[in-house]
């Protein structure tokens, strides 16, 4: 991370961390290290901890204290931490955003409330400037995610009238499919705010429209995958970046067949990760499933080309 008129920036790939958990759901934080030296070996360069990967709104706001003392602890100083504080409770985000700030965490991002929805940029400013304010030391990151929140706003004009409301707002995790307006955002105001990018298997489009750094669940499983397809790109080789972010596609849409979340972790205890399933509503799969799916990605070659190891060219 490197700060450029008061600016913070991000760069590469940034693990969405998950929540790892025992059979009964409750927390197994002792897996946490292991989990940062994985990804630190695969080369990510940033960790996102509690957003919608690592289940923070299934938790309660002490288990997201623990789960964010966990990994910044784990990560010393290596990687910048950032640490997800959105609730539907502004009361309850702010503390958790002042938490973040004592910890040590380097960055806070927050979903806006979702259960009343945010419908227009007052409000949201508004809701985000309280919530930043607690963390005012660290750079404050939007995350804007219409899926999930059900608010649409236009993001350029939530910088544009945020900018002034918000000191420490650095920028947004994107994680929507308009490249139209991840590219505007990105080039607003002579290109003042960082705009990271959250939909892993469009990163090859982003990267085109300007993305410099991409925030995404299966980081933790095919970091790699995406490594090879910003080296393919620098490189000037669209075809081999094509082709890994291909990969990429083929990975998504056959975990896809399951419930997505539960099949990440499944493939991180594959990998000898065992980070349990994840708590209703989302739950686990079963053994039968967990087999299945090892054979589907056995079968386009995941666990070849997904591994630290695997060669550019393959």
């Amino acid at each position: 991370m490197t700060q450029q008129n008061s600016v913070h920036r991000l760069q590469g790939l940034i693990a969405a961390t998950y929540t790892p958990m025992n059979r009964d759901g409750s927390l197994n934080l002792a897996v946490v290290p292991e989990m940062v030296q994985h990804l630190i070996r695969d080369g990510v360069s940033g960790i996102y901890v509690c957003g919608s990967t690592g289940e923070g709104m299934s938790l309660t706001s002490d288990e997201r204290r623990q789960v964010a003392q966990s990994y910044v602890t784990a990560v010393d100083g290596r990687l910048p931490v950032i640490v997800q504080v959105g609730h539907n409770s502004l009361a309850e985000a702010k503390q958790l955003a002042a938490h973040a700030s004592e910890i040590g965490a380097d960055i806070v991002s927050a979903t806006c409330p979702s259960y009343f929805k945010v419908s227009d940029v007052p409000t949201l400013v508004d809701c985000m400037a309280d919530l930043a304010s607690a963390a005012a030391d660290l750079p404050f990151y939007y995350y804007h995610i219409p899926i999930l929140t059900g608010s649409t706003i236009q993001m350029a004009d939530f910088l544009e009238h945020a900018a002034d409301r918000i000191p420490n707002l650095a920028g947004l995790k994107y994680t929507d499919t308009k490249l139209f307006e991840f590219q505007h955002c990105l080039e607003l105001a002579d290109r003042k705010f960082d705009v990271v990018w959250g939909c892993d298997e469009m990163l090859l489009g982003a990267i085109a429209t300007g993305a410099e750094a991409a925030i995404g669940s299966t980081y933790n499983i095919a970091a790699p995958v995406y490594q090879h397809v910003i080296d393919a790109v620098a490189a000037g080789d669209l075809p081999r970046a094509r082709r890994w972010q291909a990969r990429s596609i083929d990975m998504i849409r056959t975990m896809g067949r399951y419930p997505f979340h539960s099949a990440m972790k499944a493939v991180l205890a594959i990998r000898g990760l065992d980070f349990g399933g994840c708590r209703l509503p989302q739950g686990r799969l079963s053994q039968s499933e967990t087999e299945t799916l090892q054979r589907e990605l056995d079968a386009i070659g995941f666990f070849e080309w997904s591994s630290p190891q695997s060669s550019a060219d393959s």
